[in-house]
């Protein structure tokens, strides 16, 4: 087993995988039908086996990413079915997703009113659902093939899901929302050229660019959460690292207040937070 592993890690080494070990046990367990930690208990593969552990390799070197080649992503404590036509969740927007639980442990059960948007796979969605108590949630996504995901991704969770624009979600929660949560296409239009190829190829459009300066969606985060939550509500939206003082400023410019970007798993700067304010003002149009 050893060896077969350190075979398609050396597949994986010389298309450049920067994760060529672990891709490797990924790739044999799946085909394998067993969790990771079993590996170890077995001997070895049969034939059909292992010629369908290097076709699957084959693919992950031509750039195909591993979790469409799987048809599973992983997230905080979520395994999540991911394919073409929906965003691959990154380990980067786990640390948002802690602050916002964080946030809401401080809050009574009764003030966990949670508005995804963007939503995607429903990852950010999921992990709350399983990691507070509590909490109402509703998601809202516009591409319809990753709504398809999102469904399937949270048909064991209480959610209203709704398949539409964001800038027109939820009109019948005005003022009545505690948290609102994006992680929203960020990157500038510009940048597409210093992409890794695979993200460019297999990662849907809508869910990457943003215009010029990849705040567009940002802005409408935050006009959105401005006429959704209550006053004290919160907002935390993930933007690129390569901007967080201009994410800071849409946001103020929309009326939070106490705005402040944090960094992510690998000390980047990766979200924004603000907090709805106690007077009168909010965004209704």
């Amino acid at each position: 087993m050893n060896d077969l592993i350190g075979e398609v890690a050396g597949l994986l080494i010389s298309a450049g995988s920067p994760s060529p070990g672990p891709e490797a046990r990924q790739l044999v367990a799946h085909v394998l039908g067993v969790e990771l930690s079993q590996l170890i208990r077995i001997d070895g593969v049969t034939a059909e086996d292992r010629e369908e552990i290097l076709r699957l390799a084959a693919r992950r070197a031509a750039g195909e990413p591993l979790q469409h080649i799987t048809g599973r992503a992983y997230f905080r404590y979520e395994s999540l079915e991911v394919g073409p036509g929906v965003f691959i969740p990154r380990p980067e927007t786990e640390e948002m997703v802690g602050w916002l639980l964080t946030t809401l442990a401080q809050r009574p059960a009764t003030s966990r009113r949670v508005v995804e948007l963007c939503a995607g796979s429903g990852a950010i969605t999921a992990a709350l659902a399983r990691e507070i108590g509590g909490v109402e949630l509703h998601a809202v996504e516009l591409s319809p093939d990753a709504f398809a995901y999102l469904e399937r991704n949270l048909d064991h969770v209480a959610v209203d899901l709704r398949l539409g624009d964001m800038a027109e979600a939820f009109r019948d929660l005005d003022g009545t929302v505690d948290a609102v949560i994006a992680n929203p296409p960020y990157i500038p239009t510009s940048h597409r050229a210093f992409l890794p190829d695979d993200v460019v190829a297999h990662d849907p459009e809508l869910a990457l660019f943003s215009g010029d300066d990849g705040l567009d969606a940002t802005r409408t985060v935050a006009q959105v959460a401005r006429r959704l939550l209550v006053p004290g509500g919160v907002l935390a939206s993930e933007h690129d690292d390569s901007h967080p003082d201009a994410a800071m400023e849409v946001l103020t410019q929309a009326g939070f207040v106490d705005v402040a970007s944090h960094d992510d798993l690998t000390s980047r700067p990766r979200y924004v937070t603000g907090v709805q304010p106690s007077t009168s003002g909010r965004m209704d149009a």
